[in-house]
């Protein structure tokens, strides 16, 4: 493994971290949710809004992850920034914005569109 993807490595897994610490807090704050008692209507919708949210945003966090995890196991295999769909190297800025990125701009535009 290269020095770069050695940095690489080690900001996807504190990234990881940094988010699975989240997904933990989401899941402690929908458990405590509605807890304090008997609530009135309005309290139960409020709190029933406030747990579909954080469920979607654990969700949403743990995609991360997955990708993440995804990115790091393309490092081992030493397959990292290359496209998985045109097998071309990912352009280096796009893999320092978003480092999990598994397709070239070309390729994610077109799956998009196709709705993949």
């Amino acid at each position: 493994m290269t020095k770069d993807f050695a940095e690489v490595k080690k900001q996807l897994l504190d990234e990881r971290q940094a988010l699975f610490k989240e997904v933990q807090a989401s899941y402690e704050t929908c458990r405590e949710l509605g807890q304090d008692g008997v609530p009135d209507i309005g309290d139960m919708s409020s709190v029933t809004y406030s747990r579909d949210v954080l469920f979607n945003l654990s969700a949403t966090q743990k995609q991360r992850i997955n990708d993440i995890d995804a990115a790091l196991e393309r490092i081992d295999k030493g397959e990292y920034g290359v496209c998985l769909e045109c097998e071309e190297k990912i352009s280096p800025r796009r893999m320092e914005v978003r480092p999990f990125s598994r397709y070239c701009i070309d390729c994610k535009t077109d799956i998009e569109k196709s709705g993949q």
